[in-house]
């Protein structure tokens, strides 16, 4: 497994990783699409990780705007014929 963006966070990403794949594993290819499980670990990390961002000075102004469904959203452009 990766570490995380800021050592801070290691611990509960490697949590949170583990959480992911037990519910891949288990659930996922089973049907079940239901990832509530894990959810608290990921705001947990999440948080972490936003604060070592900002702790980092990186600024990354895009990554929490959802473009899926909007017209920025990027679309493989049509084969050519």
């Amino acid at each position: 497994m990766m570490n995380s963006i800021g050592k801070p966070c290691n611990d509960i990403k490697h949590q949170y990783d583990e959480c992911f794949q037990l519910w891949f594993k288990e659930k996922f290819l089973k049907g079940n699409m239901n990832d509530d499980i894990c959810e608290p670990l990921f705001k947990l990390y999440r948080q972490c990780v936003q604060k070592s961002m900002k702790e980092n000075h990186i600024e990354l102004k895009e990554v929490d705007l959802n473009y899926l469904g909007t017209d920025k959203e990027q679309k493989v452009p049509p084969k050519k014929s």
